[in-house]
């Protein structure tokens, strides 16, 4: 086992940092950010220039103090300057920087807020400078150094260069259970271990791990958390009301790294926690309630972010039982937590889960459109309406969802599935950047070339635009967690680059996910040898295609077990109540959502979109059976016929899933023993699971269809 020297942790408690090699300790990866990633920076040298005992200037104190304690150079002079902008304007040096920074956190609105996260850099005589107006943006300036090695190389002398998120909200929720005996487990959907932080009904006594989790979220650009699982059950509950002396020593942790902490509350509270005997969001006792509640809340503390709500949605209560609209319900909880700045989280996850199989007018993916559209503009302020990435449910391939397209009235935040419920539950190495950047980039009201005044024009936006809002209504970006308390955090030592892939995104969606896959690699296998980075691109730069061709093709999703969602069952949600999903029959496959004969769910979308997935001849090949019902013999845009395309695609991904595992081979023996032999188990997994992908599917469409393989491949 290699023991890392201590090094004083964000909440400013010694602690030592572990890596387990074959002995099986029980000790944790670092992650991201070991002691080796600070060496260069410590190296050249920090000078820090903050005053004040601000948690956050304080963590970074203590960053600054172990990065020179690391690298043994403590009396180096520093090539690199971090400031604060307060106490850079008196350095000559600085001024230009300070102000600049000053300004970006002063203008109006969205740029104001983005801005006072954000930070400058500039150089100074061959020196790097970063300077902040607030401590948020100081970490964020450190944490830019880390990955730069405080390089100025790159520096124009002159020039300010202004770094500024991209969302003013970069979100995680995590689905945690206070205990491992809840109904789903200690973290729902969670694929690496029990939680972080909850064990045995409450908040572990030791949080160390806790400290290191809020720093690597700090380094990707995250700055906000919700502790619990929005399926909230009676224990959770109570951490709002009992429990929230409990909350507060988390809030200590996250605040120290920049981080707000929000709880999922149960809209019932007021039922279950035994005050009264309704939730009717218009009862002045229920409204009351809640004000005593966060006052409460907030009294303990005071810069709680607020909560997350999954109302009348898969069987949660909600103000459709009292004959109320979900922006009544919302509203309810943002006037209670408006007159201390608190926001609402409101999940547009709503659909009926109680379907008649037999039934295909109704359809899931209409449901979120249908369900809030009505009420765009009737959300307060302080609401955010949280939006599916697409229609159902986080599936391997699906459209945008058109419901960000359809409340300009409404803050909109935009949910992503960092954990992989749908894409091989960290036993596959499915890296999710490629599919989240694609998404960020789309436009939905049409490619940029329709768009004589793209800069200017509203219609010209991308997704990543949309979400982002404007001065009034700002927005941003949310995802479900994948950490545990595995060792390797993730489970799958590689879905850790899914994780910090996400943060870096919600910072800034244009980077490349390459890139960022580069950048995971360098911080996480310091001066490593480069046949580690090459296997590791390798491995994940195609591996969402590669998961893709040999699960539900075309776009149809939901191939998958009922209940855990592992491993393929091309018919186990066919005829349940929670919904139909591709209609296989003798003669074809595939939904129907076209306005001319089937569901509508088209017109939904805003032009050219509508027209586009309407039509046969237009439709991608990628998402040709959520939107149309064809032949097994219909063509797609590639040549292949549909049944084709499922035999080439399911035999070629498994293929490239063996080709993953012994791609790995070739760092044997340049990472930890331990970290080798989890990811060569998975991707074990991996090939056995895309085998049985593979016959599953490719057995289904040939008995469907009767169309054999031309190339006589063998199927079961």
């Amino acid at each position: 086992m290699r023991v890392s020297p201590p090094h004083r942790s964000p909440a400013g408690a010694t602690s030592s940092t572990t890596t387990s090699g074959t002995t099986g300790t029980a000790a944790w990866h670092p992650a991201w950010l070991p002691d080796e990633a600070l060496r260069p920076l410590g190296a050249r040298g920090v000078r820090l220039l903050a005053s004040g005992d601000d948690p956050v200037v304080t963590t970074v104190r203590a960053e600054v103090d172990h990065a020179a304690q690391t690298a043994g150079t403590t009396t180096t002079p520093a090539r690199a300057t971090l400031a604060l902008a307060s106490d850079a304007l008196a350095v000559p040096g600085l001024r230009a920087a300070a102000e600049h920074a000053l300004a970006l956190a002063e203008r109006p609105g969205l740029a104001g807020l983005l801005g006072a996260q954000g930070f400058v850099v500039a150089d100074d005589e061959g020196a790097l400078v970063v300077v902040a107006a607030q401590p948020r943006g100081l970490l964020a300036g450190w944490h830019h150094l880390v990955r730069t090695g405080g390089d100025a190389s790159g520096a124009t002398a002159g020039d300010l260069v202004a770094h500024v998120p991209s969302q003013a909200v970069r979100m995680l929720d995590h689905w945690d259970n206070l205990a491992a005996d809840s109904p789903m487990g200690p973290v729902e959907r969670g694929y690496a271990g029990a939680s972080l932080w909850f064990a045995g009904g409450q908040v572990r006594d030791d949080l160390t791990r806790v400290e290191h989790y809020a720093r690597l979220l700090a380094h990707t650009g995250i700055n906000a958390v919700c502790l619990n699982n929005v399926n909230v059950h009676a224990r959770e509950s109570a951490l709002l009301t009992s429990g929230i002396e409990q909350v507060a020593r988390l809030a200590a942790i996250f605040r120290a790294a920049g981080i707000s902490t929000y709880l999922a509350v149960d809209f019932a509270a007021p039922i279950t926690s035994g005050a009264l005997r309704t939730s009717d969001p218009l009862d002045d006792d229920v409204r009351a309630w809640w004000e005593r509640t966060f006052a409460d809340v907030y009294a303990t503390i005071p810069d709680f972010g607020g909560v997350v709500v999954k109302a009348d949605s898969e069987g949660r209560p909600g103000p459709f039982a009292y004959g109320r609209s979900h922006a009544d319900g919302a509203n309810l909880l943002a006037r209670a937590l408006a007159p201390y700045g608190g926001t609402v989280f409101w999940r547009a996850f709503v659909y009926d889960h109680r379907q008649d199989w037999r039934d295909r007018g109704t359809d899931r993916a209409r449901a979120a459109y249908d369900h809030f559209t009505p009420l765009d503009g009737r959300f307060d302020d302080n609401v955010v309406l949280q939006v599916k990435l697409g229609p159902i449910d986080f599936q391997v391939r699906e459209p945008l969802s058109p419901l960000l397209t359809a409340m300009p009235r409404t803050r909109l935040a935009m949910e992503l599935q960092v954990t992989q419920e749908y894409t091989g539950q960290q036993q596959h190495a499915c890296y999710l950047a490629p599919l989240w950047r694609e998404a960020l980039d789309f436009r939905p009201w049409g490619p940029v070339e329709l768009w004589d005044t793209a800069a200017t024009d509203p219609d010209a936006r991308t997704v990543a635009e949309v979400v982002r809002g404007t001065d009034a209504l700002p927005g941003g970006l949310v995802a479900v967690a994948n950490v545990g308390d595995d060792p390797f955090w993730t489970g799958h030592p590689l879905a850790q680059a899914n994780l910090y892939a996400y943060g870096r995104l919600t910072w800034d969606p244009t980077l490349d996910p390459s890139a960022l896959l580069g950048e995971w690699v360098a911080l996480t296998f310091p001066q490593a040898d480069p046949a580690v980075a090459r296997t590791v691109h390798a491995l994940l730069d195609e591996s969402w295609h590669v998961y893709e061709s040999y699960t539900a093709p075309l776009g149809i999703g939901f191939m998958v077990r009922p209940g855990h969602h592992y491993g393929p069952d091309v018919d186990g949600y066919e005829y349940t109540p929670w919904g139909t999903y591709h209609f296989a029959d003798r003669d074809g496959i595939g939904v129907d959502r076209t306005r001319a004969t089937g569901t509508g769910f088209t017109d939904q979308f805003p032009a050219p979109w509508r027209d586009v997935y309407e039509s046969l001849e237009t439709c991608p090949d990628e998402l040709l059976l959520f939107f149309h019902h064809v032949p097994y013999s219909h063509v797609l845009h590639s040549g292949a016929t549909v049944v084709q395309h499922v035999y080439d695609t399911h035999v070629a991904g498994a293929q490239a899933a063996e080709r993953m595992r012994d791609t790995w081979r070739d760092v044997r023996g340049l990472v930890p023993d331990d970290l080798y032999a989890r990811v060569a188990e998975r991707l074990d997994e991996q090939v056995r699971s895309a085998a049985e992908w593979r016959d599953q599917i490719t057995t289904y469409f040939w008995r469907k269809s009767g169309i054999p393989d031309p190339e006589n491949r063998v199927i079961p």
